[in-house]
């Protein structure tokens, strides 16, 4: 049987493999493995292709929120709005603060967070915004930081998923006033471990991140604030390096990937991502909608074909966040039973969509006569 996993990361940096190993030389070379001069190349790097003056490395996604939050002085007592459909983290890290999180619905199309729905979610206790572009694919920003500046809030985007997407021809994490990514390894820009990272134009947040990500230091053995040790090592900062060269190559494989599936699974019964004119996105993610979600996945994996939910279980019906378990977020929950992710990276053949493509068909025919 053909087997078609979900994302082969060993195939993909297969292709990359002669660089990435000279970048694993050079950093074992220097002997220097902390915040050196590959996170400063990186930082530097990076900031220029988001467009934006400044990234600092940190040591994972949720940190980069976090460290962000703490950055703007949000905390206990204070609120941030985030969505109700969205990985985690964008909650835990406005909980590790102490600050609570208040979710808002998304769009019934795009699933990104609604605008029309943050009326609703801001209280005087607000003071931040957490968009998140999900799946690749950039929240409305426009109406996002318009309804924020009515109220004096922070935007902070959740860019984790969304290296190289553009709104109106700005790259995501240029977007608001700071924004968080991760380069877990399965993202479009992923390291070889964790690793993550915050983006900003002002100086000022940028030289309290990097601050708190250091021990709150400043200069050595001098401690400023009450600060924590999550750093961007030099080893994935030399491997992001080379990988941020292939980047954009890859993300326009997975659009023209995700136009192929498109057009392929038209009529087939699902319903299909949907792209607004204003949004250029980067297909982390292609992701499906069915009523028979269950079905649907277990007759692919008889397939062959492994797939994703991205997310089976909302924020607030997770065991940790109990006491939001009485709220109602229906579209999120409708989400959660329905979505399904299907194979894309940029090495999925067109041969391996068309298996893909064949097996959706092949159910969608039978469910059509059940």
């Amino acid at each position: 049987m053909i087997q078609i996993p979900f994302l082969d990361l060993e195939q993909l940096h297969d292709g990359i493999r002669e660089p990435l190993e000279a970048a694993f030389r050079r950093v074992l070379k220097s002997g220097w493995f902390i915040l050196g001069p590959e996170v400063e190349a990186f930082e530097a790097e990076f900031a220029r292709y988001s467009g934006v003056q400044q990234c600092v490395g940190v040591g994972n996604g949720l940190d980069a929120l976090r460290l962000i939050l703490l950055a703007y002085d949000i905390g206990p007592g204070d609120e941030v709005v985030v969505p109700s459909n969205t990985f985690i983290a964008t909650w835990l890290a406005v909980s590790e603060c102490g600050a609570t999180p208040v979710a808002a619905e998304p769009r019934p199309d795009t699933y990104n967070l609604d605008p029309d729905s943050l009326p609703a979610a801001i209280t005087p206790r607000t003071r931040a915004i957490i968009p998140v572009h999900l799946y690749g694919q950039p929240a409305d920003m426009d109406r996002i930081n318009s309804i924020a500046r009515q109220h004096g809030l922070v935007v902070i985007e959740d860019a984790a998923q969304a290296q190289g997407a553009q709104y109106k021809g700005k790259r995501a994490g240029s977007l608001g006033h700071a924004a968080a990514t991760s380069f877990y390894p399965g993202k479009n820009l992923g390291a070889l471990g964790d690793a993550g990272a915050i983006l900003t134009n002002d100086g000022a947040i940028a030289d309290k991140v990097r601050a708190l990500r250091n021990y709150g230091s400043r200069t050595k053995y001098q401690h400023d604030v009450l600060g924590c040790n999550t750093r961007l090592d030099e080893m994935q900062a030399a491997f992001l390096r080379v990988k941020l060269n292939y980047l954009d190559d890859w993300n326009v494989r997975r659009a023209r990937l995700a136009r192929r599936y498109s057009r392929l699974l038209q009529d087939m019964g699902l319903e299909l991502p949907c792209v607004p004119d204003w949004a250029d996105p980067v297909w982390h993610l292609y992701v499906v909608r069915s009523p028979s979600r269950e079905a649907l996945r277990s007759h692919l994996a008889n397939r062959g074909i492994s797939t994703v939910i991205h997310y089976p279980i909302p924020p607030h019906r997770q065991a940790c966040y109990a006491e939001f378990s009485s709220l109602k977020l229906p579209l999120a929950e409708k989400l959660a039973s329905e979505v399904l992710s299907l194979p894309l990276s940029p090495i999925l053949t067109e041969q391996a969509m068309d298996h893909v493509v064949e097996a959706v068909r092949e159910f969608s025919g039978k469910e059509r006569f059940t």
